[in-house]
């Protein structure tokens, strides 16, 4: 059976449930701040009505009104209640005096002496609305704060659809057309562009494959560590295939009231449904697609409903809905068996740290709008940044332009990025001041380390001593990774840890001397020792795995 094309009215009424989100969304924004403002108002309007009518008006005792009417000073007199308002005749402005309740105040001065033709007199009946603006202006201001604080727990809990729309999924939705991101955007990565390209053409020519009895791709999982380009790469398929991506964290399921979770999958694939064909992007999916069953507090029930309902969800997909989802995580090992069978997450895509080709054009990239001088070597910097992520590249890129601006020099040149290189892996440099004897102890713990590698046949290059401290460390001797390697032998990793050992060995034989500065290189060599006893089968015990070093059930 052949597709049909949307119609134009699908199409608008598409166009409608967008905008109708986007508009509730700002609607309720406006409202959440605006309410806010009117009930830090309504609070403290007691207060500035005091201030505004009562700061005015002096108060005088009734023996003094009397006074001041037999001496003629008086023009108007005022009855409201139990207030005495005076009006002064010679710009002593306006006063006023209170009387006890049950007395009436023509009698009081009539009782006094004072005949009340020699002034204007007149009562306001104001029984009925002095009682209720008496009542308003007591529970007004508890009224405000009960709901100000209601207002702010709300904002503190992170719901930003009221009571009543709490079950809403908190997706970001980025309409077709506004997502600029492209395959070109992304350096490197050739592998995995490959496998999403694939997605793309599916979503826009849909057709090309269901003639063949093709099955849409329910779903497509990023594994890989942090910094690699997993979002990147996810807002570009939505950007090289035109669709609406609906964005959404794996913790924002996850509210403190059981059974939001799985309200917000819901309406997340809801609302995917009907603006389809769309991407629907969970990062960081192993908060709540970790494995079941491994605790008992309520916590893991409510994570666990929610994970169930969005296997639901998935299950629940017509085969030619153009709905896809794409996940990402950098601990693919935590994630339960049922996301990962086919027809859930039918592929996973591995973003991997980009080798050198792919590190000098995430470079280039990040580069743009940023001067170089002509010392600049890319394919130099590429060696460089051996072990670097997309995140990282772009991070010491900006380092180095704002090294540049510091001195006010007009472009980047290469020591900018090797010093910028050297801070985004070790932190910045600190200028505490050191005594001579802790100035060369770190200067013969380092160059031991230099040392001992220069001599040894399979260490890579020393690059950089340095005595100036980064971080934690007093010095540092840099040996970065002459080039990408997918293994490595017994024979490197023994020497990686002489070299690790070297300083220690020259603040023996230098110094006569054994320091503190030692601990972190004996740490990283047990953490290199360990590996090859109870991973890689290197030792004396055989090739056995004692087991993964890390309990899932974390």
């Amino acid at each position: 059976m052949s597709e049909k094309t949307p119609s134009k009215k699908t199409l608008i009424d598409k166009e409608k449930i967008i905008k109708q989100f986007e508009f509730q969304l700002n609607l309720n924004q406006f409202f959440n701040k605006s309410l806010i403002y009117i009930l830090i108002g309504l609070l403290f309007l007691p207060f500035i009505i005091s201030l505004v009518t009562g700061g005015k008006r002096e108060q005088i005792s009734v023996s003094q009104l009397v006074k001041d009417i037999r001496e003629k000073k008086v023009e108007k007199l005022e009855v409201a209640g139990a207030e005495l308002r005076i009006q002064y005749k010679d710009d002593q402005g306006k006063k006023i005096a209170r009387k006890e309740d049950g007395q009436e105040a023509a009698t009081i001065l009539k009782n006094a002496g004072i005949d009340l033709a020699e002034v204007d007199f007149a009562v306001q009946d104001v029984s009925t609305g002095r009682m209720i603006w008496e009542v308003v202006m007591n529970f007004l201001p508890i009224i405000a704060m009960a709901l100000l604080f209601f207002f702010i727990f709300r904002q503190a809990r992170g719901g930003q659809d009221g009571i009543m729309g709490i079950g809403r999924s908190k997706a970001k939705i980025f309409v077709k057309g506004k997502q600029n991101t492209k395959f070109s955007d992304v350096g490197g990565m050739t592998e995995s562009k490959q496998e999403l390209e694939e997605i793309v053409d599916f979503l826009k020519n849909p057709k090309k494959y269901t003639k063949v009895g093709a099955r849409t791709p329910k779903g497509v999982l990023l594994v890989g560590p942090s910094g690699t380009g997993k979002t990147l790469l996810a807002r570009a398929v939505a950007g090289e295939a035109g669709v609406q991506f609906l964005s959404i964290a794996g913790s924002e399921f996850m509210e403190m009231l059981v059974g939001v979770g799985a309200s917000r999958a819901r309406d997340l694939f809801s609302t995917a449904k009907k603006l389809a064909p769309s991407i629907i992007f969970i990062d960081e999916i192993d908060a709540i697609g970790r494995i079941r069953g491994q605790g008992s507090m309520g916590g893991h029930d409510e994570r666990e409903q929610t994970l169930n309902q969005i296997l639901v969800e998935m299950d629940g997909f017509n085969p030619n809905e153009q709905v896809v989802v794409i996940a990402a995580t950098n601990r693919g090992d935590l994630l339960d068996t049922a996301l990962l069978r086919p027809g859930r997450f039918d592929r996973r895509v591995i973003v991997d740290f980009p080798d050198a080709e792919g590190r000098k054009a995430i470079a280039t990239i990040h580069a743009k709008g940023k001067p170089f001088d002509e010392s600049v070597n890319w394919d130099r910097v590429a060696r460089r940044t051996v072990g670097y992520s997309g995140a990282d590249l772009e991070n010491m890129l900006n380092e180095a332009a704002i090294s540049a601006a510091r001195v006010a020099r007009e472009k980047i040149n290469m020591e900018d990025i090797e010093d910028a290189a050297t801070k985004v892996k070790l932190g910045p440099e600190k200028k505490r001041l050191q005594s001579d004897l802790d100035r060369k102890l770190t200067a013969y713990h380092e160059v031991g380390h230099a040392v001992v590698s220069h001599f040894l046949p399979n260490t890579d290059p020393v690059h950089r001593i340095s005595i100036v401290s980064r971080g934690m460390a007093l010095g540092y001797t840099l040996i970065p990774p002459a080039k990408d390697k997918l293994h490595e032998t017994k024979t490197h990793l023994l020497e990686k840890i002489t070299v690790m050992m070297g300083g220690r060995a020259a603040e023996e034989v230098f110094m006569n001397q054994m320091t503190t500065g030692a601990s972190n290189d004996f740490d990283q060599a047990t953490q290199v020792a360990k590996a090859m006893v109870i991973e890689y089968g290197m030792s004396s015990l055989g090739p056995i795995n004692f087991g993964p070093n890390m309990d899932v059930t974390e």
